[in-house]
């Protein structure tokens, strides 16, 4: 079976998206402290080394755009995620490139 890349998105464009109402299925998988700095409202956080014992929390149904600090770990996240049968869209740029508001714990 052939593993389909995963799409990508700028930090731009999820703005955008978001900012247009409309309600992206967004996943962090940064550590906890970096998720405690600050991270987008209503995104899950899963840390990346937690995602496979924790991936039937993800809702298997929506597109899932995965996140990180620089968009290494959203990378490999989503090539996890991806041979899983999952939607999944990775932030390039990650949380580094975020112009917008983040919210803390």
């Amino acid at each position: 079976m052939g593993f389909q890349a995963a799409k990508e998105m700028t930090p731009q464009e999820v703005e955008e998206r978001l900012g247009s109402g409309e309600g992206l299925y967004m996943l962090d998988v940064r550590e906890p402290a970096e998720w405690a700095a600050g991270h987008l409202a209503g995104a899950v956080h899963i840390p990346l080394g937690q995602l496979i014992e924790r991936v039937n929390e993800l809702d298997a149904k929506r597109e899932i755009i995965v996140m990180c600090r620089g968009g290494g770990r959203s990378g490999l996240a989503c090539e996890l995620l991806g041979e899983r049968g999952f939607s999944v869209v990775n932030m390039t740029g990650g949380l580094l490139n975020w112009t917008g508001e983040l919210t803390g714990e």
